[in-house]
């Protein structure tokens, strides 16, 4: 069963995880570390970054890809920083990695990785215009493109999004995000992988069923749910997912 967590959940574990004695600063460096990890990374690589700690988990990846001797360029959409996140720009900052504007570029092209930190989960709403026309260069880049927690310009629960990052890889930082796996994520995300960075969850999560144990529930209809085990089940998006509360597989139909 793939364990799967609503973005509230995620952020509230996180803050539980801080409070438990492991800084905001060394989950960072995990997930930049988790992330190092996880792809085998060409010669020239561009992190996109926007302000948040998504941007931080970025910085920490472009000074390990330059310590493993790559070409790395950061691309920032703003220079506003998160706390956690100036501490890592100022490490990048201090390596001479090569930082520019996004504003400043037309391309992407001529990278073999293009790293998407641009929104991580907590993202909603519509993409500003300067945002989106980096999206598409993003797109359009030529590169394998991984995206840092959840593609940008995706909501992390419904997986909707008008202007959204197509990644060939997205690295979820901790555990699946609903959004991973609902409406437009079959369309925009090649592959994914969970990072696990020691953040125990707050809340039950979501269950979805494996192949095999989707043999052993029988055929499930879109939107049918159905009492399974000790819990339910719902079909949904090609998927069965799984809750003990009926009510939290209910809301997942309002996405």
């Amino acid at each position: 069963m793939i364990k799967v967590t609503t973005v509230d959940n995620m952020r509230r574990s996180d803050a539980r995880t801080i409070e438990g004695g492991v800084s905001g600063l060394e989950l960072m460096r995990r997930a930049g570390q988790a992330m190092f990890g996880a792809v085998s990374w060409g010669e020239r690589a561009a992190i996109v970054c926007g302000k948040g700690n998504n941007a931080g988990d970025g910085y920490v990846l472009a000074e390990l890809l330059r310590q493993s001797g790559r070409d790395v360029t950061l691309v920032l959409l703003s220079a506003s920083f998160s706390e956690d996140g100036r501490h890592y720009y100022e490490i990048c900052e201090a390596a001479g990695i090569r930082t520019v504007m996004a504003a400043e570029l037309e391309t992407l092209k001529g990278r073999d990785n293009v790293v998407d930190c641009i929104y991580g989960t907590g993202f909603h709403g519509s993409v500003p215009p300067e945002t989106a026309r980096v999206i598409e260069m993003i797109n359009g880049s030529g590169a394998m493109v991984v995206s840092a927690d959840i593609n940008s310009g995706m909501n992390g629960d419904s997986g909707r999004g008008e202007t959204v990052v197509r990644s060939d890889l997205t690295a979820a930082i901790g555990t699946y995000k609903l959004g991973h796996f609902l409406n437009r994520a079959r369309d925009v995300i090649a592959e994914k992988t969970a990072l696990d960075i020691g953040i125990a969850l707050a809340d039950e999560p979501f269950g979805i069923l494996e192949p095999e144990e989707e043999r052993q529930a029988g055929p499930m209809k879109e939107g049918e749910l159905r009492e399974y085990g000790s819990g339910w089940i719902l079909g949904l998006d090609g998927r069965v997912f799984c809750h003990s509360d009926r009510r939290q597989l209910e809301w997942l139909l309002t996405l």
